[in-house]
């Protein structure tokens, strides 16, 4: 391993049983200063449509609210599905947003839509051609933020020459080759989908190409996480994943629902072939148990940096896991490094 392992922040904005839409929102701004006071590196938000379950939608504006009321801590996509977008119209407010938060800006790029097929094509009529040209919508973004576009027929001067480092998203082996090609750093969804994510850091690690970017390949690995101070509590708090996971693959997306005590049914549930596929790299219990399960992780991966994703009912439950991780990955840093 060649640096202190960073931990990050990947948001959802999951609306749990009983919150509002602004409730969420404020929620999200409150984990951001946690997550920003306990040296957390980055805060994302992901790009989710049509679901009344999920808050983080419009992503370039969470993006705003986060940076605006935190002092230091990067605030990014997680990502930016730019299928759904002009490339043009992103670069714009991203530059924007480097303007007014310099150096604290992070623009991740998928290629998924983010939702179903009927409202991709709302979104944008031309969706699937979009997708398939995902490696030019990425070289598009690429010069609009170059100093180089200045004598280009179309620019976008806001963007021009301002550090917003770039990140390939994949949850698939696809977007590794693309990352590798253009020395950019790679961001894996392990967390919803983890079964491609060792062929595809391999394919990252054994194609990258270095660049003005990266002289070396970056990782990011995304997890589930849930610390509590008894593994018995992070089950409990864990009932709510299991149960909205298997609401998507029954297609009920109700809001998040309240923890309840670990059932013979709910295990059952855990262990279906797809909601446990799912949901494999879920680092649940005590700050014990977490920690040996997440070295284990980085020694079977070696990625740079994780990214965690705590989708937990109440706001001060998930304050205190997101604190406790904070607290392993420091116990974990400083075994490694010091």
């Amino acid at each position: 391993m060649k640096n202190k392992i960073a931990y990050s922040v990947l948001e959802p904005a999951f609306v749990s049983q009983g919150n509002t839409f602004k409730e969420t929102l404020n929620n999200s701004l409150k984990l951001a200063k946690v997550a920003e006071a306990n040296n957390y590196h980055r805060y994302w938000f992901a790009e989710h449509h049509n679901l009344d379950s999920v808050g983080s939608t419009a992503t370039s504006i969470l993006i705003g609210y986060v940076a605006e009321n935190t002092t230091h801590i990067r605030v990014g996509s997680g990502g930016i599905m730019l299928p759904n977008h002009s490339p043009l119209i992103i670069a714009e407010q991203f530059g924007t947003l480097a303007h007014l938060y310099p150096e604290r800006i992070d623009l991740g790029l998928g290629r998924a839509a983010g939702t179903d097929t009927a409202t991709a094509q709302a979104i944008r009529s031309d969706f699937m051609r979009a997708v398939q040209s995902f490696p030019t919508e990425v070289s598009k973004i690429e010069n609009y933020f170059s100093k180089d576009n200045r004598t280009s027929p179309v620019r976008v001067a806001i963007a021009e020459g301002t550090d917003v480092p770039l990140y390939i998203l994949g949850s698939s082996t696809e977007s590794a080759h693309l990352a590798a090609a253009k020395g950019l750093p790679y961001a894996f969804a392990s967390h919803f989908a983890p079964t491609h994510l060792h062929n595809a850091l391999n394919i990252y690690e054994q194609e990258f190409q270095s660049s003005a970017v990266l002289d070396q390949p970056y990782t990011i690995a995304g997890i589930n996480v849930i610390v509590a101070d008894s593994d018995e509590e992070a089950e409990r708090l864990f009932t709510s994943l299991i149960r909205m996971y298997y609401g998507k693959l029954i297609g009920d997306n109700q809001p998040l629902q309240p923890a309840t005590e670990m059932t013979e049914e709910l295990k059952t549930i855990f262990e279906y072939s797809n909601v446990h596929q799912m949901l494999k790299f879920s680092f649940i219990g005590d700050k014990v148990k977490v920690k040996k399960q997440v070295k284990s992780f980085l020694e079977e991966t070696k990625v740079d940096e994780l990214m965690i994703v705590s989708i937990i009912f109440d706001i001060g439950d998930r304050i205190k896991s997101t604190v406790l991780f904070a607290e392993v990955m420091q116990e974990i840093n400083k075994e490694l490094f010091n």
